[in-house]
């Protein structure tokens, strides 16, 4: 999977085809943590009683990977990265009710 995000090319593999690495700039990262909506749990509870996917908390899975992807190219452009490459996603439980989503790569210039 390769994916543009504000110019920063970012994969989950550990090469980039057409592409030579030229410098390994370290690990970057990004992360966020989102809390669960009384009104979305309610809808959820219900779902879940009768069955398919629950919605709201695919739609905030989705926003909670774009914003940690976000900060994690953020951190690679700081580093004067133009690709992260081996791009894994983390999840952890921070409380009742919130959970962190964390995404890591390796920060790279290519040519």
């Amino acid at each position: 999977m390769q994916h543009v995000v504000q110019g920063v090319l970012i994969t989950n593999t550990e090469t980039i085809a057409g592409k030579m690495i030229t410098q390994n700039l370290g690990v970057v990262g990004g992360s966020t943590v989102r809390a669960k909506h009384v009104g979305k749990d309610i809808g959820a509870f219900f779902k879940n009683i009768g069955g398919g996917e629950l919605k709201a908390y695919t739609e905030l899975l989705e926003e909670s990977r774009s914003e940690a992807i976000a900060r994690m190219v953020a951190d690679a452009m700081a580093r004067g990265a133009d690709a992260v490459v081996n791009v894994r996603f983390a999840t952890s439980a921070v409380t009742a009710g919130a959970a962190e989503l964390f995404a890591y790569g390796t920060a790279v210039k290519v040519e």
